[in-house]
């Protein structure tokens, strides 16, 4: 239970990475009022936490009826995290966790960010909607590690709430520097995390 917990708000908060989102959004919204800047983080959080609780509940669901196994959701959940971790350790942007440069330059051009591209992709982007899939169906039909795995993806949509909150303060605080050891680091465990994946896909696959 213990474990489940940590596994996923470590993997959770790592894929949806509170951090960079503020940072990301302390850009975006520099000509913003605070009150502006307040509604816009508390809107995209709840929309965010919205879609990611969908694809916590229906996500396993949909993959049973596109016949998709258990161990190869794992093996491919792994591998898009390892990438997306690979991508953190060596500081590089991609679509899985980030904006592209194309989306960030859409996103400069609106008053309103809270639904695109805070929302999606930067918070609730196709790294967290696939970690919110591969954690609750790990869980394999057990409801009580099930909550514990929502209550977790919970607790990290505070997070980054609070984090969007401050997200000025924290910019100036950490620095570009400060903010890419955090990620380097970030995806270091991502990185083991989604080996561990691939490893318990192949093993239950029956391949090993």
């Amino acid at each position: 239970m213990f474990k489940t917990a940590i596994v996923a708000f470590m993997t959770l908060f790592v894929t949806v990475g509170p951090i960079d989102v503020a940072a990301m959004f302390a850009a975006l919204t520099s000509k913003n009022t605070s009150s502006q800047r307040r509604s816009m983080a508390m809107k995209g959080s709840l929309i965010a936490t919205a879609i990611l609780l969908v694809f916590s509940i229906f996500g396993e669901r949909l993959l049973g009826h596109l016949g998709i196994s258990l161990p190869a959701l794992r093996t491919a959940g792994g591998i898009l995290l390892l990438l997306i971790g690979i991508d953190m350790v060596f500081a590089r942007s991609s679509g899985g966790t980030t904006t592209t440069d194309d989306e960030s330059r859409e996103a400069a051009l609106k008053s309103d960010i809270s639904v695109f591209p805070l929302a999606t992709p930067l918070i609730a982007g196709p790294g967290a909607m696939g970690a919110c899939i591969l954690l609750t169906a790990d869980a394999e039909g057990n409801f009580f590690l099930k909550l514990i795995v929502m209550a977790s993806m919970l607790a990290v949509m505070a997070v980054t709430l609070l984090f969007l909150l401050i997200a000025g303060r924290l910019q100036r605080l950490l620095g570009v520097t400060g903010l890419q050891v955090i990620t380097r680091v970030a995806g270091v465990l991502l990185s083991a995390l989604a080996v561990q994946f691939i490893f318990d896909g192949i093993r239950s696959s029956g391949l090993a």
